[in-house]
């Protein structure tokens, strides 16, 4: 397993570089380019953005800039002024060491204002993965198990429905109804904002966790249900099953411990990429509930042209995409005993 292991990492070495050189292609094809931000500065004058630039190194060859940006400019002379000479050793010390350089909206290293969201990013997605995993993998084996009954059909009905229900409508309505018509729970946010010092822990303040929490498990919950009633309807055909039923086991017994999970082995293709996922954020229910997560800054930084920011949130999630398929292939080890990777 652990050479296993080394070796997916090895291989996504190339792929990790794929993605930084696509990545960076996109920005400087952005309109406007990473200096648009810096030019909406009144106090900025002309000469003043120029020198920017030419830090930026956004006039050089697009070869040296991505060298530069994944690199780093700490071994090579750089142009501070604008004015064409190399007038001093440059300070960055590139992707590859941890520095993305500093936002052009907060004036903070881009990665530490990336991890100043990370944890509540992870609170509401591990928050919405359990709820997802508790109620839909239950509801997906008891509806393969009562194949045909009411709860069935009612169980597949509400998968339809919550996998059409567009994510930001269903949001909305529930702070609609929860929030300004009942003003049972909080219309958006993490923690009331009178607060000094930070949030205080997550059982303190659940109630402005329920809503995001809510809608962004009913699309786990759907997925979850289908693919685990599919995968269970399966498995109660297999010979096995039979035979554990005619040599007088419970009826529980049998579906719990002899079918329950050789039908989780398909789960392990989506837990995987779920997980590291959660590090990607939720874009549409963060900015609709205004939760200070990756996704709600990642949409911000592209409104406000911040490429260092943005940078930082694609390459933290493609990693996290990679780690999240290595997972699964170990997941697929754990569940099912018939796989090994030698």
């Amino acid at each position: 397993m652990t050479r296993y292991i080394i070796r997916r990492l090895i291989q996504a070495l190339p792929i990790m570089f794929g993605i930084t050189v696509l990545s960076y292609l996109l920005m400087t094809a952005a309109p406007g380019g990473p200096t648009a931000a810096l030019a909406l500065d009144p106090r900025l004058s002309p000469q003043q953005r120029q020198a920017a630039a030419a830090r930026l190194g956004v006039n050089d060859p697009w070869p040296v800039q991505y060298l530069r940006w994944l690199l780093g400019d700490d071994w090579m002379w750089v142009d501070v002024d604008g004015d064409g000479i190399l007038d001093e050793p440059g300070t960055r010390r590139g992707v590859l060491r941890g520095d993305f350089g500093n936002s052009y909206t907060y004036r903070q290293p881009a990665l530490q204002v990336v991890g100043e969201r990370v944890l509540a990013t992870l609170e509401l997605g591990l928050a919405a993965l359990l709820i997802g995993l508790l109620l839909g993998v239950p509801i997906g084996v008891i509806s393969a198990v009562k194949r045909g009954s009411w709860f069935d059909s009612f169980a597949r009905v509400m998968a339809v429905v919550f996998n059409a229900v567009p994510i930001f409508w269903l949001g909305l309505i529930l702070i609609l109804i929860f929030g300004s018509l009942l003003g049972v729970l909080p219309m958006g946010g993490r923690c009331p904002t009178t607060l000094l010092g930070g949030c205080p822990p997550v059982h303190e303040r659940l109630n402005y966790l329920l809503l995001p929490t809510i809608v962004l498990a009913t699309g786990g919950i759907a997925g979850y249900s289908r693919y685990l009633r599919a995968s269970t309807l399966e498995v109660l055909g297999e010979d096995y099953v039979r035979t554990a039923k005619a040599k007088g086991l419970r009826d529980r017994q049998v579906y719990m411990t002899h079918a329950a999970r050789n039908a989780l082995i398909p789960l392990a293709t989506f837990l995987g990429p779920a997980i590291t996922g959660l590090l990607g954020g939720a874009a549409v229910t963060e900015t609709i509930f205004s939760w200070p997560g990756l996704g709600r800054l990642a949409v911000n930084s592209v409104l406000q042209q911040d490429y260092p920011v943005i940078m930082a949130v694609v390459i933290i999630s493609a990693i996290a995409t990679i780690l999240g398929y290595i997972i699964s292939d170990i997941l697929y080890a754990a569940i099912d005993p018939r796989i090994r990777f030698s």
